[in-house]
């Protein structure tokens, strides 16, 4: 319940700030996109600021594991079986 109530609270200050700005909901598309990327991008300030502060390095594994899946999604693995299936098909058409 507890995710719920809060997922509510921020859309209520999203709608605020909508408000403020004199955007209306629904947003035109490209407008709606650019504002669900800088939300997803600043959720990663806070976890990125708080390993800096605490004095430990960033590495680029680091961000790949903690901040590239949430903000891109979980890709979709090749298998390797596909893709021999690929290379076979595509040197045989040579």
């Amino acid at each position: 319940m507890k995710p719920y109530l809060l997922a509510l609270a921020a859309g209520l200050l999203v709608g605020v700030i909508y408000s403020l700005l004199n955007v209306r909901s629904p947003a035109p598309p490209v407008v709606a996109l650019v504002g669900l990327l800088g939300i997803l991008a600043g959720e990663q300030i806070v976890p990125i600021a708080k390993r800096v502060l605490t004095g430990e390095g960033l590495s680029l594994g680091w961000i790949r594991s903690e901040c590239g899946e949430h903000l891109f999604g979980a890709l979709p693995a090749r298998s390797v079986e596909k893709q021999t299936e690929r290379d076979d098909v595509g040197s045989k058409a040579s």
